[in-house]
């Protein structure tokens, strides 16, 4: 073998060497292997969430307590979460609020397009992002869909509270693509789904009120959990550039045996979406972040 094929053969076998620590450091830092996230901060993080969410906001207030099975909320990895139902004091609407405080691995595992499938639902409108202004100004990057069984026609709205880094604190809301590679190294994140019955008010008003209650809640959560004011209160009367559906007192949350109101608004344990990416996950992760350059081994 001649000095030009060993040099082709270092190279390769080098190459392939760094694929293999790559992929192995990337799934060390997806599942908090090799850098655990401070319990601490995660543990203070669930304890604001459980005791200063807020009950009031706008023109919503909370309604109901909702039970969340225990077992999903461990499949999770949910240290803390809030499950209630909300009214909306003008329109009569209701919208079932989710949240759950966890590790970026636990919380990038669980989303509705994976988990509602695992539960006999069939998806009605594809996932797609929307930016939603907030009361406060600011922007909350947010994923919609629906999601249909027997009849029913659930609205979906879900998104990840990360911190701002701002002087006085506060959340900026995204909707990542990759959601693992996105929140990696957070040492913790809310997630939050808002859900409405769309089969009761209909698409275009599930919209609007799921639109209105993130818009409002985002700036009265900044304040709950990291103090200043918040936003003043809608007025009450109603708003003549916002559409009102007729009054119902039927809450606004899904069936019994779906995945919202109680079962539903929590992730479903249906389909095991915690595990450890695959090496071909990892690999296109390495590649997507810039560990691993191929182009760059060969030339060297």
């Amino acid at each position: 073998m001649n000095n030009s094929s060993l040099r082709m053969a270092a190279g390769a076998l080098g190459a392939a060497v760094m694929l293999v620590v790559g992929v192995t450091v990337v799934q060390g830092m997806l599942t908090e292997r090799w850098a655990p996230a401070s319990r601490a901060e995660l543990e203070q993080a669930s304890q604001l969430l459980e005791d200063r969410f807020p009950d009031r906001f706008g023109e919503w207030e909370a309604e109901q307590e909702l039970e969340s099975d225990p077992k999903e909320l461990e499949r999770a990895g949910a240290v803390g979460h809030i499950s209630r139902l909300y009214r909306n004091t003008r329109s009569k609407a209701r919208v079932s609020a989710f949240v759950v405080s966890a590790l970026p691995h636990d919380a990038s595992g669980h989303t509705p397009d994976r988990c509602y499938p695992g539960a006999g639902f069939q998806v009605g409108e594809s996932e797609h992002r929307l930016m939603i202004p907030l009361a406060d100004g600011r922007q909350a990057e947010v994923f919609t869909g629906t999601f249909v069984k027997s009849g029913q026609t659930l609205r979906i709205f879900w998104t990840y509270g990360i911190p701002t880094g701002r002087s006085g604190g506060g959340l900026e809301w995204i909707a990542p693509q990759i959601a693992r590679i996105a929140l990696n190294r957070q040492p913790a994140v809310y997630k939050l789904y808002a859900i409405a019955d769309e089969t009761r008010i209909g698409r275009s008003q599930s919209t609007v009120e799921c639109e209105q209650f993130i818009a409002q809640l985002m700036p009265a959560l900044d304040a709950a959990l990291f103090g200043g004011d918040p936003p003043p209160p809608a007025p009450t009367g109603s708003d003549p550039a916002a559409p009102t559906p007729a009054a119902t007192d039927a809450p606004a949350v899904p069936s019994a045996d779906a995945p919202g109101a109680a079962a539903a608004l929590a992730p479903v344990g249906a389909q095991a979406d915690n595990e450890v990416p695959t090496e071909e996950e990892a690999i296109a992760m390495v590649i997507e972040i810039g560990e691993f350059d191929p182009a760059v081994v060969a030339d060297g």
